[in-house]
């Protein structure tokens, strides 16, 4: 079965917006997982717009599920993720102003950084992941990177499957194929929701993990949030 993570970045957002601490950003993630997901996500920035570098020390204790971080691995996001230790770290290649992840790594390009960034941390006991576009050729430099999993940027996907357009799955098929091929471990993510994640889910072979925030959050506030990480997870088995 593929593992539901849930992107808190959203709660962190609305908390901020209004100061103080609602909505409690640790409360939502145990009660996350009391209604049954599977994994927390959490991308801070530098800027800390949304989920703050406090919030991250403050959820270690509370993640007894799988605590993923996510972000560009610059000094202060490094250090971070070492005093942390989670059980797993994902390579976002963010722009400082970007408002939201909007590509993968080029992985032939930036390899000796990523196998440096990797190394360390798996020295560390931290699995790593790095976000990559579907396309084969940035699947065969992940795999040369060290890293234990890579983590389909989906956008593309959603954004085409919202249109009609289900050949749109096709290089994230052939994607996955590959890394199966070459022993990485699947990971995916960016824009799925409960309309496009049970075909995303069937068409891609071995699928470890989903990590979704905007839109399980969207859908929450019509249909409830213990509900809907239930349909998630209905729609994932």
């Amino acid at each position: 079965m593929t593992k539901l993570s849930v992107n808190i970045n959203k709660i962190a957002t609305l908390r901020n917006s209004r100061g103080g601490n609602m909505p409690n950003v640790v409360k939502f993630a145990k009660d996350a997982q009391r209604f049954g997901a599977e994994g927390i996500t959490v991308h801070p920035r530098p800027d800390e717009r949304h989920i703050r570098y406090q919030d991250a020390r403050d959820l270690k204790p509370e993640v007894y599920t799988e605590y993923n971080i996510e972000g560009n691995p610059i000094k202060s996001f490094v250090n971070l993720v070492l005093e942390v230790k989670p059980t797993q770290v994902t390579l976002v290649p963010d722009a400082v102003d970007a408002i939201t992840s909007n590509a993968g790594w080029d992985t032939i390009k930036h390899k000796d950084f990523l196998v440096d960034v990797i190394k360390e941390f798996k020295n560390n006991n931290i699995r790593t992941s790095i976000f990559v576009d579907p396309v084969l050729k940035q699947i065969e430099g992940a795999k040369a990177t060290g890293t234990d999993r890579i983590e389909l940027y989906t956008e593309a996907f959603a954004h085409q499957f919202n249109l009609g357009n289900k050949d749109a799955i096709k290089p994230y098929a052939e994607s996955a194929e590959l890394a199966n091929k070459l022993n990485l471990g699947i990971n995916a993510g960016h824009d799925l929701s409960l309309d496009n994640i049970k075909f995303f889910k069937d068409n891609i072979p071995k699928l470890l993990e989903v990590s979704i925030g905007h839109a399980l959050i969207s859908e929450s506030l019509y249909l409830g949030v213990e509900n809907v990480i239930q349909m998630y997870l209905r729609k994932l088995e």
